[in-house]
């Protein structure tokens, strides 16, 4: 028989309603309906190919059809009737990238593999989130199965042009940055500031705190810290529960950010003391993430900060000293030196510029061996008084 849906259904054995076995059989099989309906209500299409079917209807040989599947995430099936036109769409879309030139082969599964990762992860906290919370409140009775039909029949077309518009809007302001750092050598060149950030005695804190109390712990910092990295102009690179990673084409920026995330999480009792380590130097960007020595020594450095303090390298240093943010580091004789050589205001007034008005100050560490790192200088930053 079928439902209203067009939902293949067998019908059932009588069941003792003493039998457990046949309570739970029919408890198992009523949650199987529930999720085909839901499939069929979020992709808006039954059940139609088989992989091999589907492959070959996009003209996609099925070697490159069964890559780009897994490389967005999703289970080898064999030979079960469970794609759609949509899937059918979706490769030769990606196949018509390649075939064009748009894409290499390589460059197609990149994209599937990234857009499948992030793609995953959004889904399964939406539909946590938004259950969560929905289900707190449930009426005696009713179950998530009962409730999750009609949530997704509403939030769904929601949720499909806000993903579009973030996605857009995303889109916008990385390409206007590419643009706008064209001609710029330094940013080309790969050169970030690299910070972390990490809760400090985070484990032995884990180990005491009941579990809802860890996730609001976890999702106050998380959320703190995303706010304020892109409220100053930095980008959130990940998280990692008690750490987060960012990074900013302007060392100041990422300067502003590591201590207003200091500042601002000393001024919540539940929070533990949080350590920030930053270094600058030149990146390797992968799919969103980011890799190399720069990052590596940004790790570093955190993991040997003070308590609520931010402890940075040389290179940024040297950067903060360029924008002209810090005092200069150099050594009184030859910061006299330099002083003593700057030029006159305009006009030939014969007036020394004037001072620049720093916003941050440096206090130089005991230089250090790091792990796999060699010798490092670290810095402690700090914001001047008056800039308080």
């Amino acid at each position: 028989m079928t439902d209203d849906d067009g939902i293949s259904q067998e019908r059932l054995p009588d069941h003792d309603p003493a039998d457990p076995a046949g309570l739970q059989h029919q408890q198992q099989d009523d949650e199987s309906t529930v999720s085909l309906k839901l499939e069929q209500l979020i992709l808006d299409a039954p059940r139609k190919y088989t992989p091999y079917q589907a492959a070959r209807t996009a003209g996609v040989p099925m070697e490159l059809a069964s890559r780009f599947w897994r490389a967005m995430g999703f289970p080898d099936i064999g030979q079960s009737r469970a794609l759609t036109d949509a899937d059918v769409i979706a490769l030769r879309r990606l196949a018509g990238m390649v075939e064009a030139g748009l894409l290499s082969e390589s460059m197609a599964i990149q994209v599937a593999r990234s857009t499948g990762q992030t793609t995953a992860r959004l889904a399964e906290w939406q539909m946590d989130t938004f259950l969560e919370n929905l289900t707190q409140s449930l009426e005696p009775g009713l179950s998530r199965a009962d409730v999750a039909y009609p949530l997704v029949q509403l939030l769904l077309p929601e949720l499909e042009e806000f993903l579009v518009y973030v996605w857009r809007r995303q889109l916008a302001a990385v390409t206007g940055r590419v643009v706008q750092a064209a001609d710029d050598a330094e940013i080309t060149s790969g050169r970030l500031a690299v910070g972390f950030a990490d809760l400090v005695g985070f484990t032995r804190l884990s180990r005491r705190l009941e579990e809802e109390e860890l996730g609001e712990l976890v999702e106050t910092f998380e959320s703190t810290c995303a706010d304020l990295v892109a409220g100053h102009g930095g980008r959130l690179i990940k998280t990692l529960g008690d750490e987060i990673l960012y990074v900013s084409d302007d060392p100041a920026v990422a300067a502003e950010i590591g201590l207003a995330l200091v500042e601002t999480l000393t001024k919540d009792d539940s929070m533990p003391a949080l350590r920030v380590g930053m270094a600058f130097g030149t990146v390797t960007s992968r799919m969103g993430d980011v890799f190399g020595t720069t990052v590596n020594l940004a790790s570093r450095l955190t993991s040997i900060a003070p308590k609520d303090a931010v402890l940075i390298d040389g290179e940024f240093a040297a950067a903060l000293e360029r924008e002209r943010v810090v005092p200069p580091t150099a050594p009184p004789a030859e910061a006299g030196a330099e002083a003593a050589a700057a030029p006159t205001a305009p006009g030939g007034s014969g007036q020394a510029e004037a001072a620049p008005e720093y916003r941050f100050h440096l206090q130089p560490m005991w230089r250090r061996p790091v792990r796999g790192l060699g010798l490092v200088e670290p810095w402690l930053l700090a914001r001047r008084l008056e800039h308080g």
